[in-house]
């Protein structure tokens, strides 16, 4: 009797601490392995804490980045997140740069893209995203959702110990949907960039996989660390896994959403890529 007395009044406690102190969920994330969200963008409204424009030539695509949403480049509205390729009939000056400091061309197609570099960065767990491609696929379509570890030397730097080449350990990429327009219309991939030890030296496939959808309905891609493997999911479903790559990725990484045109076949109007939410998760193991 005594003993079920002290239980009671444990408890009693107990829920005093948590009212004070704390949610349940907060003490349920330390209580079982179930995944944690830590973060989460539902894109009510372009949140500057969770984001910032990037602006990057890179994989000589044809369209300059451009910032704050100009030519309405990337739009939040009606609770999503659209980022756009767009046509704006006339060639501009770009001020975008590669890697070396060379400036891209002169262009009529502009773009967004958008990453939480220095924002939101996470070591390992679970990123998602919710996303659909508006429209039929088109050649030089090339949207992708994808991370990458945050001490890439890439723009912008904004820290000390961003000093790491790609794809090397501090820098390494991690693609969780890539779609090539030039290829088959309702195809992506998804995979890990290889790092062969040196800078801009990467395998692009060794460690990727085609998967065929819908690319026009929406649907949750995400990557996940289980143990040493790197798991990738098709709406919770696993499509494709890196086996034993995960411990390759120790690193902090930033995720990014970005709309790019790669290769010189004409397009006219706006591509569209549409995203519902981005989310990263926890295990306490």
């Amino acid at each position: 009797m005594k003993k079920k007395i002290l239980i009671f009044c444990l408890m009693i406690i107990g829920g005093y601490v948590l009212i004070v102190f704390g949610s349940k969920s907060s003490i349920d994330n330390i209580s079982n392995n179930d995944w944690q969200v830590d973060f989460v963008d539902n894109f009510e409204f372009f949140d500057v804490s969770n984001w910032q424009d990037q602006r990057i030539w890179v994989n000589n695509e044809n369209q300059c980045y451009v910032p704050d949403g100009k030519y309405n480049t990337r739009e939040v509205s009606n609770g999503t997140l659209k980022i756009k390729v767009i046509n704006i009939e006339n060639k501009i000056v770009c001020d975008n740069l590669d890697k070396f400091g060379k400036q891209h061309p002169d262009t009529e197609y502009v773009a967004g893209r958008i990453a939480s570099k220095n924002r939101k960065e996470f070591i390992k767990g679970k990123w998602s995203a919710r996303l659909r491609i508006v429209g039929e696929s088109q050649l030089s379509m090339f949207p992708a959702w994808w991370i990458l570890g945050a001490q890439n030397n890439e723009a912008p730097v904004q820290e000390e110990n961003e000093n790491i080449c790609w794809p090397t350990t501090g820098s390494g990429e991690i693609d969780i949907f890539e779609h090539h327009g030039d290829y088959e219309k309702d195809h992506y991939t998804t995979g890990a960039i290889k790092n062969l030890g040196d800078c801009d030296k990467g395998d692009w496939w060794s460690l990727r996989s085609g998967i065929t959808t819908s690319l026009s309905d929406f649907h949750d891609y995400s990557v996940e660390w289980e143990k040493n493997d790197l798991v990738y999911r098709l709406d919770g479903k696993e499509v494709y896994r890196n086996i034993g790559e995960g411990d390759k990725y120790p690193e902090a990484m930033f995720a990014i959403l970005n709309f790019a045109k790669i290769t010189d076949s004409p397009m006219k109007g706006e591509w569209i890529m549409e995203v519902d939410w981005v989310k990263h998760e926890f295990k306490n193991d």
